[in-house]
């Protein structure tokens, strides 16, 4: 039998992913936020799901490690790398990559100091604008950045802006929009392509099935 993977990214993507999953008929064998687990089995048994940061999904799918994988589009800008192909936006877990400046900051002249963990996204971004940065690797508590000098501005995802408020930041720049996107490994997509293009369509029918009835909602 042909055995395939699956890698989800964990956090609010994996939230939103699994009632899709489920729409497309695809149930994980036991609780994943119960477990310690990162494989898991489902109720098809050629098919096994893993549990990955929302960075490193990208690599399994590239390097065949995994057949297909969920993730954020930031993760994909980021990562820039090829081997995969993306057909299907799931629309889930939206939200935008923006810049972000103190409230009522000038706009800063000369060479900018920019905190972000998306270095290649900003570093394009701002090379589009013909604007010279500095940018600083960080991996959580963005805000931060601007409030102690470390940075001018930062680059992160924006959902709500309540953080940003919170800290005395505000929105600025809008660079991508971003929300989760099924991605599969392309050597894979030849050798098992109808196992693959089975799970493809019915994650299909599940998201154009959530966006009927989503609609339906809204008009009531």
């Amino acid at each position: 039998m042909t055995q395939i993977t699956l890698a989800l990214t964990k956090g609010r993507i994996l939230k939103e992913t699994l009632p899709l999953l489920a729409a497309a008929g695809i149930v994980p064998a036991e609780d994943i936020f119960t477990s310690r687990k990162l494989v898991f089995a489902t109720n098809h048994e050629g098919l096994r799901l893993l549990i990955l940061r929302g960075s490193d999904v990208p690599t399994y799918v590239q390097f065949g490690a995994a057949d297909l994988g969920v993730t954020g589009k930031d993760g994909l800008l980021e990562h820039q790398g090829d081997g995969y192909y993306e057909p299907l936006d799931l629309g889930i877990a939206r939200c935008k990559l923006m810049t972000a400046v103190p409230v009522g900051a000038k706009p800063q002249k000369g060479r900018l100091r920019v905190a972000t963990k998306y270095i290649n996204v900003a570093r394009q971004f701002y090379a589009e604008q013909g604007r010279q940065a500095d940018l600083i690797k960080l991996y959580g508590a963005m805000e931060l950045a601007p409030i102690l000098d470390l940075a001018h501005e930062i680059v992160d995802i924006v959902d709500t802006g309540n953080t940003l408020k919170a800290n005395g930041l505000e929105a600025q720049e809008e660079i991508a929009d971003i929300s989760s996107r099924l991605i599969v490994n392309k050597a894979a997509m030849k050798t098992k392509y109808s196992e693959i293009q089975n799970i493809v369509d019915a994650l299909r029918d599940a998201v154009a099935a959530e966006a009927v009835a989503k609609e339906a909602v809204e008009k009531t």
